[in-house]
């Protein structure tokens, strides 16, 4: 009889062997059948097994796997005394890892809540190859969010939460699937930070608002003072588009519902009163300063007969 020396992990190119099951094994199996014909039909309530829709039976004769392909879903059938069976769930579960504390790249503590949803896709494999499929991954899904958390900063792992899913589902997916589990989604459901460090992200923030709101009033009237300055040379080429404007200005004012009353008059109408109150004024301080200085403080002959006040 031939023996196994150790245990090799089944893979999907692996192919099962009967012949592997030595002599002994076919006396024995001629005898489990030969146990069925004597006994049918009361051997068929021991020898004919039902899995659900959602479920697989891995059959192992005589301590092997019978074949590489899971049985069912429906009817098949056993051998008393040769063969036994074992059932694998292929619907979808889950993990819930509620208030896992980690540490950022940059040493800050955070707590984390993190769902991860898993399916087994072969039935084989998950029987042969690890003990407990669910619980082995279970574990594996904590111990990959702490090394994952442990290569971000904060900033990133706050701001790019689908990236960190997709690098956890990808790296859970590599381990996982020599176990015939297949990874199909990871969530970071919450991520809850120090009543300090809260309170330092708010004080930033608001910094970083403040200083964005000033750059943009400041580039405002930048941008404001170089379309005055071009208004003002169009209004200095042409001299009429200067009385437009103060036409315009007068009839803005004019539509609002206020008080005020505006006379346009021209403003060298009072430059002749103007010039004789300048030159009295001029006139009493010369000669208190006439020992001091020989020239009058505003010289009106210099004033041009156009100077508006």
């Amino acid at each position: 009889m031939s023996a196994r020396k150790g245990h090799n992990p089944l893979h999907e190119t692996d192919s099962i062997a009967e012949g592997d099951i030595g002599c002994c094994g076919y006396v024995l199996i001629g005898l489990s059948y030969l146990l069925v014909i004597v006994t049918f039909p009361f051997s068929l309530l021991w020898c004919l097994k039902v899995v659900q829709e959602y479920e697989r039976a891995v059959i192992f004769r005589l301590g092997r796997i019978k074949s590489s392909r899971a049985q069912g879903p429906g009817l098949f059938f056993l051998l008393p005394c040769a063969d036994n069976f074992a059932k694998v769930d292929l619907r979808t579960f889950s993990f819930n890892f509620p208030h896992q504390e980690v540490i950022t790249k940059d040493y800050v503590p955070c707590v984390v809540d993190v769902v991860i949803y898993t399916r087994v896709f072969n039935a084989t494999k998950s029987v042969v190859n690890i003990l407990n499929a669910r619980a082995s991954t279970h574990l594996l899904g904590a111990t990959t969010l702490k090394a994952i958390v442990r290569t971000v900063c904060l900033s990133e792992f706050l701001s790019d939460r689908e990236r960190i899913d997709y690098t956890m589902k990808s790296t859970l997916d590599r381990v996982t699937d020599n176990w015939g589990v297949k990874v199909e989604r990871v969530e970071i459901k919450d991520i809850r930070l120090p009543v300090q460090m809260q309170r330092a992200m708010a004080v930033e923030a608001k910094s970083a608002r403040e200083a964005r709101a000033k750059i943009t009033t400041v580039q405002g009237k930048l941008m404001a003072s170089r379309l005055l300055k071009k208004a003002a040379g169009v209004l200095a080429e042409t001299p009429a588009s200067l009385q437009l404007r103060y036409l315009q200005t007068l009839q803005s004012i004019s539509e609002e519902q206020n008080h005020t009353v505006i006379f346009p008059m021209p403003a060298n109408l009072f430059s002749a009163g103007v010039r004789q109150m300048l030159g009295r004024l001029s006139g009493s301080l010369a000669g208190a300063q006439s020992n001091q200085s020989g020239q009058p403080l505003i010289d009106l002959q210099q004033t041009p007969d156009n100077t508006q006040f």
